[in-house]
């Protein structure tokens, strides 16, 4: 096992501040232990697309496949709440980057 340190770039959050964020203002990206990264709307088929859309949209900011630890549905019945609360349960290192950076770190990018 190495010593050497990797630097990440995070936001206030802790995750990467290159990661590609939900398109849809009712999703977001929560905090840890696990990272889940949600997606709301009252047509679940829709929250399933937007879902998707982030996998693919992650998948080729990392360069490998994000680390999907669940996929969580709740239901939110609450006057005004979108109904479905889809989560995509994520692991903390890929959203933070570490692939990326240690792919850049192999391999820098030419400038």
């Amino acid at each position: 096992m190495s010593d050497e340190l990797i630097e990440l770039e995070l936001n206030d959050s802790g995750v990467s501040v290159n990661l590609p964020q939900p398109g849809h203002t009712q999703d977001r990206v929560h905090g840890v232990p696990y990272r889940p990264v949600e997606f709301r709307d009252d047509d679940l088929p829709a929250a399933l697309e937007r879902s998707a859309t982030w996998l693919r949209e992650t998948q080729e900011w990392l360069g490998e496949p994000v680390d999907v630890l669940a996929v969580h549905l709740d239901y939110d019945e609450r006057p005004g709440s979108p109904y479905y609360d889809l989560k995509l349960l994520c692991n903390e290192e890929d959203l933070a980057g570490a692939p990326v950076a240690l792919r850049d770190r192999e391999h820098p990018p030419r400038n």
